[in-house]
């Protein structure tokens, strides 16, 4: 494989693997019955006028299996950081005794499990199109490659070959990880 095949290979790989990374972020903020401070993330907080991640304003720790605590580092962020908590999708009400906030997690019923499951492998199928989306971009390039008389027909196959084999270690990483966090979210 020369040069330009090689950076094109290795960009494809860098892509596969934000893919992946990006998945990954997804499935920490699925809220499957156990605390989990990256339910956080993406739950902004006016702070002095900006909207800024709550764990920028607050220590964010977890106390027992299913409570956060929240413990700003400015006590006047409470009341904000409580509203946007209630403003979010979250579904948790936050309690507070003006030093620190507590979100107690229950337990998901049977159909939440169930609708969070299928929520999981729609994102494990959103990522396998992507990587494969990836693929198919790489493979173009080489074709192109091909075409332009800069590499060969024999390169050219065996390209094919090591994209597919990168592209299947990236969709099994995909599998497993679906695999483990339905694991997660079925079990009680």
């Amino acid at each position: 494989m020369n040069e330009m095949m090689q950076a094109k290979y290795d960009a494809a790989a860098k892509q596969m693997q934000k893919v992946l990374d990006h998945l990954q972020s997804e499935f920490g903020s699925i809220r499957a019955g156990r605390a989990n401070p990256a339910v956080l993330d993406k739950i902004p907080v006016d702070y002095y006028g900006s909207p800024t991640p709550i764990n920028q304003v607050a220590a964010v720790s977890v106390s027992e299996g299913r409570n956060l605590l929240i413990t700003p580092w400015d006590p006047s962020m409470i009341r904000p950081i409580s509203k946007a908590i209630l403003a979010s999708d979250l579904g948790i009400n936050p309690t507070d005794d003006g030093k620190t906030i507590r979100l107690v997690f229950p337990q998901p019923t049977e159909d939440r499990r169930r609708e969070l499951a299928k929520t999981v492998k729609k994102y494990g199928e959103e990522a396998k199109v992507a990587v494969r989306g990836a693929r198919r971009d790489l493979m173009d390039a080489y074709k192109t490659m091909k075409k332009n008389s800069e590499i060969t027909e024999d390169d050219l196959k065996s390209a094919d070959k090591k994209v597919q084999t990168l592209t299947d270690r990236f969709i099994d990483e995909v599998d497993k990880l679906v695999a483990d966090k339905e694991k997660e979210i079925m079990s009680i």
